[in-house]
């Protein structure tokens, strides 16, 4: 075990001082218990979302996560949610049975691995038809954890990770900033929101040509790093005063949630909502459920839910 960690120690100190160390932990999401989704009677035409998953990081419990996700959405009343865990030879003709498409994928175990698991190349053009031709898309969480070598992917959804320059902030719990307060998605919120147990990715590559427009950012401070803080995945030694000083964004604000054009398609993405702990959060589950109605149909109608409202504070 001292070997172990000596030899982590040792990687850090030579990692350079841009790059955030990824350290795998054995580490699987907590098992839960939750409610089957159940049909939807089709006269009540709601609006029809796909759920593409089947892959994603160790730390994500999707399955759990994709279950969630549908009957939160299905309990509002506004939507009947399927979810797939198999796309990798997706069609435009099944796509086009949807109102909009939520990303719930990432094609790598750890987002630093070489090897990924992608969807075929038609199921990728089927995929920015779709949205092209006006279709809605939510980019959730996971979904910029890869792309970053697809360069129309990274476009679609307005940016990626990329690993050597972005980072996931340590704060499990951290405010968001609402920036744009006049959105139809974010429209009688309040100026900051609270997230937990979730990932702040910062200095995220952005596509220029993505056009996005800024609903909510966070603010990756360099004291958040102070190893009494960070936990493991956060080596003392990879993460020094002098270090962090030369790390590109500390201590700057970075987006976190925004909109996009895609064609004559809406997309939201919302990088928050790394799992079920996450979701049971009224600020996080207003936008995720605001952003999807936004995205499938140019309106939302759907409430701010109590925990997210705006408040006089004079």
């Amino acid at each position: 075990m001292k070997k172990a960690v000596a030899a982590l120690l040792a990687a850090c100190i030579a990692v350079p001082a841009a790059a955030q160390v990824i350290v795998t932990i054995d580490y699987r999401p907590p098992e839960t218990v939750q409610r089957v989704g159940i049909p939807v009677n089709p006269a009540e035409n709601r609006v029809k979302v796909l759920i593409i998953s089947g892959r994603n990081s160790y730390e994500h419990d999707w399955t759990g996560v994709n279950n969630m996700l549908r009957t939160m959405m299905q309990d509002t009343k506004r939507f009947d949610v399927r979810v797939t865990e198999d796309f990798d030879n997706g069609t435009l003709e099944t796509l086009k049975a949807y109102d909009v498409v939520l990303l719930n994928y990432s094609s790598r175990w750890n987002y630093a691995d070489p090897v990924q698991k992608v969807w075929s190349d038609g199921a990728f053009k089927a995929l920015y038809q779709y949205v092209r031709e006006g279709g809605g898309l939510v980019a959730y969480h996971s979904s910029f954890t890869w792309g970053r070598d697809i360069p129309e992917y990274k476009r679609l959804i307005g940016g990626a990770m990329e690993p050597g320059s972005s980072r996931r902030a340590p704060p499990g719990a951290f405010p968001v900033h609402i920036v744009d307060r006049n959105h139809p998605i974010t429209a009688g919120m309040r100026e900051f929101v609270w997230t937990y147990n979730d990932d702040m990715y910062t200095n995220m590559a952005m596509d220029p040509e993505a056009k996005i427009h800024v609903l909510a950012t966070a603010h990756d401070a360099a004291a958040a790093y102070d190893p009494k803080l960070t936990g493991p995945k956060y080596p003392a030694a990879a993460y020094t005063p002098e270090k962090l000083k030369a790390m590109k964004g500390i201590d700057a604000d970075h987006p976190q949630v925004w909109t996009a054009d895609y064609g004559k398609g809406r997309v939201f993405s919302v990088t928050l909502g790394h799992d079920e702990v996450s979701l049971h959060f009224q600020p996080l589950q207003t936008l995720i459920l605001r952003g999807t109605e936004w995205a499938a149909t140019g309106k939302v109608t759907l409430p701010v839910l109590e925990e997210a409202k705006d408040y006089p504070t004079k």
